[in-house]
């Protein structure tokens, strides 16, 4: 479990992936002419019948599942439903922060978490504006991207596609994610599909260095609340896809904001970890992730920065993780 602060793996690929990865990578091209400014979204329609790949299987199945058909724009997506009657002593915010305490008693770097309760509609979140570098969690990014962009030429993803997404989001795959990362136009296509999805303060890694991503809690959130809200430009196959991707992660990238998840309750998740290259020796640990905790279904994201090790990083990572779930499902307050 090793990443470094290039966007390349150390990983020697199957042939058949490396393959892939160059079809994708030539066709990126064209992704990458798409303008801003007509970044429309319009609903998939079905691709014609063809023999079907094992990485295939998913897609196959969110088509199937569901036939929501026309995407909506994300006005509401971060609006939660409304809250059952909850008696409080004090503030979701108040919560946070007691619950928080005994990880930034002991915390190491720069820390920031956030947290939506959508069974009880509330929002939190501890230093939601500022910025971290993303490393891996972009991924979820590239892909929600892809999806968006294949939305608007009325298609699915091809085979090759669905491998490279399977790859990148399953094994954390950074050949698989260049490749996509070239496909869907790379900053431009990246930065253009935010705007659509809510992401107003994420900052694309410059020139093929997307681990370098720049982004925030609040902006790691919307893009949960894109992959899971029925208000989300994205269709409600894209978003069974990605989020049956996420659920499906090696054990080895199985981490971070699943610490906090009910046993056996399925939860999606996508990390991501890199040497800092702001600060000599240390990390860059990160989670996202759609789970259960005490029953009630959240979206939790945890940024880090300035970690001494990367084991350091990913036990306070995963401390954040269950306090901020805790302060949401059984709040209790500072005294």
């Amino acid at each position: 479990m090793k990443e470094t602060v290039l966007p390349i793996s150390v990983r020697l690929r199957p042939p058949a992936l490396a393959a892939r990865c160059a079809e994708v990578l030539l066709a990126g091209g064209l992704a990458a002419a798409v303008s801003a400014a007509t970044f429309g979204l319009m609903s998939w329609a079905e691709a014609p019948a063809q023999a079907v790949l094992p990485s295939q299987v998913r897609w196959a199945a969110a088509v199937g599942r569901l036939a929501d058909a026309r995407p909506r724009p994300l006005t509401h997506a971060l609006a939660a439903p409304p809250a059952r009657h909850q008696d409080r002593a004090c503030s979701p915010h108040a919560a946070l922060t007691a619950a928080l305490a005994p990880v930034v008693g002991g915390q190491t770097g720069s820390l920031a978490v956030g947290v939506i309760d959508l069974s009880r509609g509330v929002t939190v979140s501890y230093h939601p504006h500022e910025l971290f570098h993303t490393a891996s969690i972009v991924k979820a990014d590239i892909l929600a991207t892809l999806l968006l962009q294949l939305q608007r030429q009325q298609a699915g993803p091809s085979p090759a596609e669905q491998e490279l997404a399977t790859a990148m989001i399953e094994e954390s795959d950074n050949d698989a994610a260049s490749a996509l990362w070239g496909s869907i136009g790379a900053a431009p296509g990246l930065a253009a599909a935010n705007r659509v999805l809510g992401l107003h303060r994420t900052e694309p890694g410059p020139a093929g260095l997307w681990g370098l991503t720049a982004t925030t809690v609040t902006d790691q959130l919307a893009l949960l609340a894109a992959l899971t809200s029925a208000h989300s430009p994205l269709t409600a196959a894209s978003r069974h896809y990605e989020l049956d991707l996420m659920r499906s992660v090696e054990p080895g990238e199985n981490w971070g904001v699943t610490a906090s998840a009910d046993p056996g309750s399925g939860p999606a998740v996508k990390n991501g970890w890199l040497p800092d290259g702001t600060q000599s020796g240390l990390w860059v640990i990160n989670s996202i992730g759609v789970l259960r905790h005490d029953g009630q279904r959240l979206l939790v994201a945890v940024l880090s920065s300035g970690q001494p090790t990367e084991a350091v990083g990913i036990s306070q990572v995963q401390a954040a993780a269950r306090a901020a779930a805790a302060s949401v499902t059984q709040p209790a307050c500072p005294g």
